[in-house]
């Protein structure tokens, strides 16, 4: 009697992308080098319309973002939708920080960031002592108007017994319960954004394109740095708060890290983007970074690590001086991006230790040519992967904004041409 046949296992194409990311990342040779796609204002210009309309039109958004992928057929895609489609949310909750397109800049322009002090150097302490509190009763209403009333809100550790009924009285006051007010509102808006999100990230992978992160964090330096003491006040404190400073990154190393693994682990996606700022050469001196930088980031990489999560760092600008420090983890469970630094020396030092990922010039992609592109990623191949780099081809920090569209094409044409 004749055994049944076999039919081999049909390895689905998202599949078969996300395998070419896995075996990067352990330091394995995938069967051709895999490209992620990456992007925010740039599908303005691929769709025709302005960067406003990107970020307020959802239906647009959407359409916009999912023909570039079909198109274009990346071995990996970023949230693509949610990366773009953010101003509904943030004019939601009256959102200071930033400056948009059709809110503080024109609607053809990016992104401005507001560079601030949101937590002055006499609030160390109190960031350390209560977070919760610190957020709810200062620096939440610095950051969004729709908390302008929290400073009432109830302190409440110590609430203990009936203390804790009558600790509710700030509650009733008007301008708390107009915040509690807009806070909700804003809170519908975000969900209709997230859920809108999500649907756009399965509706991709069903069609054969894998996440190449579920979630985002920051690096503990980088957070107090950028989004609480400003950049003047940060260099201040390298020199005048210098041990409040190092107690309050290693309060926001601990705060971060848990946040991260539970986000994560909701998005049932283990690789964690992590944009870094002030990690690059021109920044901080050799010292300060293995003082103040270094040793915290080290520690929630290793924390992630052992949370069965894959860190995935884009070292922003020119970090060559780094490069020896930051191959201190563990093989085969990262993935650095890397900006400006040069990648051919960035596999030579740390080949053996991660993934790589990144790095075609921004200039070169906005003014060059195809054939510029052509030759820029044959470089590449031949100095990194051909060399047993693991490399994940990308540009510096996505495709930038004016970059023409046959030169995302000839870089995605060229990968496959020269390492497929």
């Amino acid at each position: 009697m004749n055994e049944p046949v076999t039919m081999p296992k049909v390895e689905s194409k998202h599949d078969a992308r996300w395998q070419r990311i896995l075996d990067c990342v352990a330091l394995r040779q995938p069967d051709r080098m895999p490209v992620a796609m990456y992007a925010t204002f740039w599908f303005a210009k691929y769709g025709g319309i302005s960067n406003k309309e990107l970020m307020y039109d959802y239906d647009k958004t959407a359409a916009i973002t999912e023909r570039a992928v079909l198109e274009f057929e990346p071995d990996a895609i970023a949230p693509l939708f949610s990366s773009a489609a953010l101003g509904r949310v943030l004019e939601a909750t009256d959102f200071k920080q930033l400056q948009w397109p059709g809110h503080g800049v024109g609607d053809h322009q990016p992104y401005q960031y507001l560079d601030r002090e949101y937590m002055k150097p006499e609030e160390f302490g109190a960031l350390v002592r209560d977070p919760t509190a610190f957020y709810l009763n200062q620096y939440l209403p610095r950051v969004m108007g729709i908390f302008e009333g929290f400073d009432q809100f109830p302190a409440l550790p110590g609430m203990f017994y009936l203390r804790a009924i009558n600790g509710l009285r700030p509650l009733a006051q008007p301008a708390l319960r107009e915040s509690l007010k807009r806070v909700l509102a804003a809170a519908e808006e975000v969900d209709r954004y997230m859920t809108l999100g999500t649907q756009w990230n399965r509706r991709l992978m069903a069609q054969g394109f894998p996440l190449i992160n579920g979630s985002n964090t920051g690096a503990p330096y980088d957070v107090l740095a950028d989004y609480f003491r400003g950049a003047k006040g940060m260099m201040k404190d390298l020199f005048r708060n210098k041990d409040k400073l190092l107690e309050a990154i290693d309060v926001m190393r601990v705060n971060l890290t848990r946040m991260t693994i539970a986000n994560a682990k909701a998005a049932a996606h283990p690789i964690v983007f992590i944009p870094i700022h002030w990690a690059p050469d021109a920044f901080m001196s050799k010292k300060q970074f293995e003082e103040f930088w270094w040793p915290s980031f080290r520690q929630m990489m290793l924390d992630m690590i052992q949370a069965d999560l894959i860190p995935m760092p884009l070292w922003e600008s020119d970090c060559t001086k780094r490069l020896e420090i930051i191959r201190d983890i563990p093989p085969g469970k990262c993935i650095y991006w890397f900006e400006r630094t040069d990648l051919i020396k960035a596999h030579e030092v740390l080949g053996d230790v991660v993934a790589l990922r990144g790095n075609l010039s921004p200039s070169m992609m906005t003014t060059g040519t195809p054939a510029e592109v052509d030759a820029a990623v044959r470089n590449l191949v031949d100095n990194v992967w051909n060399k047993g780099g693991k490399l994940i081809l990308d540009t510096a920090f996505g495709i930038p904004d004016e970059t023409p569209v046959e030169n995302v094409r000839a870089m995605f044409d060229a990968a496959r041409r020269y390492a497929g």
